[in-house]
């Protein structure tokens, strides 16, 4: 039974980083970065290019757009990693992280973190175009500050307000061809914007009994999971217009209309079961967080295959 009004908080325990047991090694730098994550996430910036591109490729801005997309994000996500060290630690997930067991020392990370940042930044600035420098930014805020330091500690809304600097790949990967942003790079936002918050309570909902220990006011946790089952659904729905618009504005064809609708209604059935189930929440969880990732490759490698030429 859900028990959606009380959780642990960062005072509740010590949560003091690890002394370690052996030096850093250049996987746990690497690992830091959460390299999975980068890689679904330069999915859709890839995306984006290729929709303003419209079959159009210039590789060398292609190329600098994700190696500096890719430095940006993987700055935010060791700064996400050094702030989240005490949560972490009391998670089953993330406790043998190199933060958390003290491999990586603090001032290390900060410095690996900001180096990516700089970088990252610099390459999208000089070598694609500074309106794609400054979305860079913003999504690296809104990630770092906004989320991770701010809303993810004490709000339920963390999710849905950190699915902003989630939405900013595909937005950064359109720009750095159009240098402009308008109804397409409104869209692109939308459609990732509109997955983050289903995606991820599927996940809470799975391990919201970590969650809760942790300290994190995650929404399973505060407001219990059928609440969260139900605020599942807007988002979900709201990827419909979202989906035949990229077709009626043109900047995709026929099969990524269908085929974009039939992976989201595949994706809104399995969700919609979750309302029925009580005592498998786990299992469900884990399948409709599935069904979210293989939703976003395939959608993007729609995006892609389907994207409308210049002479069409």
């Amino acid at each position: 039974m859900d028990n959606p009004l009380t959780y642990e908080t960062p005072a509740d325990r010590t949560g003091e980083t690890a002394i370690p047991k052996s030096r850093a090694s250049w996987r746990d730098y690497f690992v830091l970065a959460k390299p999975r994550m980068l890689v679904s996430n330069l999915i859709p910036a890839l995306g984006g290019f290729w929709v303003a591109s419209k079959w159009n490729i210039d590789w060398a801005t292609l190329i600098f757009m994700l190696a500096g997309t890719a430095l940006v994000m993987a700055s935010g996500c060791v700064f996400n990693n050094v702030l989240d060290r005490e949560h972490d630690s009391q998670m089953e997930r993330t406790k043998k992280r190199a933060i958390p067991l003290g491999k990586v020392r603090l001032e290390y990370a900060i410095g690996y973190g900001a180096a990516l940042g700089i970088l990252g930044i610099a390459l999208l600035y000089f070598f694609v175009n500074p309106l794609c420098a400054l979305l860079g930014c913003i999504g690296h805020v809104a990630y770092v500050i906004i989320y991770t330091a701010w809303l993810k500690p004490t709000s339920t809304w963390s999710t849905s307000v950190g699915g902003i600097s989630g939405a900013v790949p595909p937005v950064i990967g359109y720009c750095s061809v159009t240098e402009t942003i308008d109804i397409g790079a409104w869209l692109l936002f939308a459609l990732l914007f509109f997955w983050q918050p289903p995606h991820f309570w599927a996940l809470g909902i799975r391990r919201v009994e970590e969650y809760r220990k942790a300290g994190y006011p995650l929404l399973p946790v505060v407001k219990g999971i059928k609440r969260t089952k139900l605020q599942m659904i807007p988002y979900l729905i709201a990827l419909y217009p979202t989906t035949v618009l990229l077709y009626t504005m043109g900047y995709v064809g026929l099969v990524f209309l269908i085929g974009g609708l039939l992976l989201l209604t595949l994706w809104t059935v399995q969700c919609l079961k979750g309302l029925f189930v009580e005592d498998h929440n786990e299992a469900w969880a884990m399948r409709s967080f599935k069904y979210s990732l293989y939703y976003l490759t395939f959608v993007f490698l729609l995006l892609v295959a389907d994207t409308t030429t210049l002479h069409a």
